[in-house]
């Protein structure tokens, strides 16, 4: 069954501020896990865009039902006449939810780009970015961790040269419209039991806030679209202060006086410029905030002191300097 057509237009626009193409004959690649999001996703992007949709299903080898299930999503996608590929992936060890979007996001991106589809579409909505947020706010994550899961992004895949954009046209969905969509349509999504499991954070967040009436997932979803805003205007601060660095013998100098949110992405865009990686927020706030108090501060193999700093006959300013530290001496 076709899903309602004032859902269908309104899921078209949704889409269209996201992708943009209206016209043509661009596919639309659909993230498929099988579940209730991503097969609602699937069916309105199909009664929106017809013969424009391409879905892919990441097989993880996770579960002994995840082969039938990936076999199910290629059923249904046959059945409404969308185009649709199973992807099987080896997680790499650690930390299971972690590594398994990992790969499932390599797959997918790879996938897509070979098949000459530029934009994808995921099924995360208005409840699992008020799920996101909450979970950041208890962490103490800063304002990039505060705007939550982005409306779109954009990527090249290993291996490929292609620009992909990432697109998640549901955020203003709620997760009970999707579940009632899949419902009318005869078809039955899979259930993934992990979604039960209250050994993982947002699991046990979403069974909290589930007796919570007064919360609002929709207006939380608003303020994380607010705070990535507030986001993009920093960025683009920060890049501007890029601009004004001064670099000499390897040595970089930033002067003095921004405010502490600009001077945390300054620096970490220095330090990563001098080779330091796998950086923390936490950890380069810290820096910052030594540096502040007049204190020398090491980070990923960089060194930071405050210097004051006069090319030639101008006058002397107070700088944050940033250099390789230098090697140990051995006993």
């Amino acid at each position: 069954m076709t899903p309602d057509p004032l859902l269908v237009e309104r899921f078209r626009q949704d889409c269209l501020r996201l992708w943009g193409q209206e016209e043509g004959d661009a596919h639309l690649g659909i993230a498929l896990s099988g579940g209730p999001d991503s097969l609602a996703l699937t069916l309105l992007a199909q009664a929106a865009f017809p013969g424009r949709i391409h879905a892919a299903t990441v097989d993880h080898g996770l579960r002994k039902e995840s082969a039938d299930e990936a076999r199910e999503a290629s059923r249904i996608c046959a059945a409404i006449n969308v185009e649709h590929a199973i992807l099987p992936v080896q997680v790499a060890q650690g930390n299971v939810q972690a590594e398994a979007r990992r790969a499932r996001y390599e797959a997918l991106s790879v996938h897509f780009a070979t098949q000459g589809i530029l934009t994808f579409a995921t099924a995360h909505h208005a409840d699992d970015q008020a799920e996101t947020l909450l979970m950041r706010l208890n962490r103490g994550s800063g304002l990039a961790g505060l705007a939550g899961v982005r409306s779109k992004s954009v990527f090249k895949p290993q291996g490929t040269t292609k620009e992909l954009s990432l697109v998640r046209p549901l955020l203003g969905w709620r997760r009970h419209e999707l579940a009632a969509i899949v419902a009318a349509s005869g078809f039955r999504a899979a259930q993934d039991p992990s979604n039960d499991d209250e050994g993982f954070d947002r699991v046990r967040l979403r069974k909290a806030i589930a007796d919570l009436p007064w919360i609002d997932p929709l207006a939380i979803a608003a303020s994380a679209r607010h705070l990535a805003e507030a986001e993009e205007v920093i960025e683009q601060q920060v890049a501007s202060v890029m601009d004004t660095l001064i670099w000499e013998d390897g040595a970089c100098l930033f002067p003095c006086g921004h405010p502490r949110i600009i001077e945390i992405g300054v620096v970490e865009r220095i330090l990563r410029q001098l080779g330091a990686d796998d950086l923390r927020g936490s950890e380069i706030a810290r820096m910052v905030d030594r540096l502040r108090e007049k204190e020398n501060a090491s980070l990923g193999g960089v060194l930071g002191r405050r210097v004051m700093y006069g090319a030639d006959a101008s006058p002397q300013q107070d700088m944050m300097r940033f250099e390789p530290e230098p090697p140990r001496k051995s006993r």
